[in-house]
């Protein structure tokens, strides 16, 4: 919804406290939203687990403020159910998932630039920045990460890839950073984290995927994040992991997972071929999903074959096999450099 009165940072909601638990959506020492799991894949014991991934949540509030409370129970129970719960989880086969709350900024400031939601993007990446703190803090020395992220979200993981990341000591930790549904470029990675490249195998590790999905009858509307242009973005084809043109046959998707549903277990041939045309990956023959009300009027704004809100979902154990075998990858290239 379209704020309601001018930013003003003095009307901001308090900020997040990362020490406290409940400024966070998972943690891996608790029973929370990111320990959920398809029955024939289940999660790894986190406390446990070889790597860790911070997971930045895709935008979960409606209201009419520049920034989301995170206080707020109602809007934190749609972050658990709407995000960490069916996005986060699925890197729980392999790593400790860690997802922060964050003062989200109003979705209209991704959709209309202006100086105040420039302002409330700012806020919001401060708090993941200081989230991202605490994640470090947290874990062992040298320890392996994923960065993982969707929608509002991925701005926000991608500008933490720029200044936090890239160019230091962390980028050498990091398996590789899922920016999915967001407007990552090819060139924005080369001028700005040119030590983090766009993946081009499904076993390169320290770089990057991304993908924004649609069917080839999606007409844009005015939901699309405003900059840049789609045919810059960086497009990986989950089905190939590969940043080319070529389609990828529908067999390649081991199935969708919608964990918000009651049928938790993969869905093989839900969706059909994929291609990467133009910066967006065209998803042919989506089957019916298992919606909610507030998921169908969601999917009815964004318009007919605009797949932004379950491009997780349609590509889950996709996501989730290949968050694994980048991880081994990583473990055994580490593990040659030390003998």
């Amino acid at each position: 919804m379209t704020p309601g009165a001018p930013f003003d940072a003095a009307a901001l909601p308090p900020a997040p406290d990362y020490a406290d638990p409940r400024s966070w959506s998972a943690l891996p020492e608790r029973d929370d939203a990111g320990d959920a799991a398809p029955p024939s894949a289940p999660a790894v014991d986190q406390r446990r687990a070889a790597a860790d991934v911070f997971y930045v949540h895709s935008t979960s509030y409606v209201g009419r403020s520049w920034n989301a409370d995170t206080n707020d129970t109602a809007v934190n129970d749609a972050t658990d159910r709407g995000a960490t719960g069916i996005q986060a989880t699925a890197f729980n086969g392999c790593c400790a998932v860690y997802a922060p709350r964050y003062r989200q900024a109003n979705g209209m400031a991704f959709t209309r630039s202006s100086a105040d939601g420039d302002r409330a993007i700012d806020v919001a990446y401060g708090d993941v920045r200081r989230a991202f703190d605490a994640f470090n803090a947290r874990r062992g020395a040298g320890r392996p990460f994923l960065l993982a992220a969707h929608s509002q979200g991925t701005v926000m993981a991608e500008r933490l890839l720029r200044e936090a990341i890239s160019g230091t000591a962390l980028r050498d930790q990091l398996v590789a950073a899922y920016l999915i549904g967001g407007a990552v470029t090819v060139d924005g990675l080369r001028e700005r984290a040119p030590d983090v490249p766009p993946c081009q195998a499904a076993d390169d590790v320290r770089c990057a995927v991304a993908w924004n999905a649609r069917g080839a009858a999606y007409v844009p509307t005015d939901f699309e994040m405003h900059r840049p242009d789609p045919r810059e973005r960086l497009c990986t084809n989950p089905l190939s992991w590969r940043a080319d043109g070529a389609r990828a046959p529908a067999d390649l998707n081991p199935g969708a997972v919608f964990l918000e549903s009651d049928d938790k277990a993969p869905r093989a041939g839900l969706a059909g071929d994929a291609q990467c045309v133009d910066g967006t990956l065209i998803v042919h023959d989506v089957g019916a999903t298992p919606r909610d009300l507030p998921s169908r009027i969601l999917d009815r704004v964004l318009g007919e074959e605009n797949y932004h809100a379950i491009e997780f979902q349609l590509f889950f154990m996709n996501l989730r096999e290949n968050a694994a075998s980048r991880l081994a990858a990583f473990l055994a290239a580490s593990a040659r450099q030390s003998r």
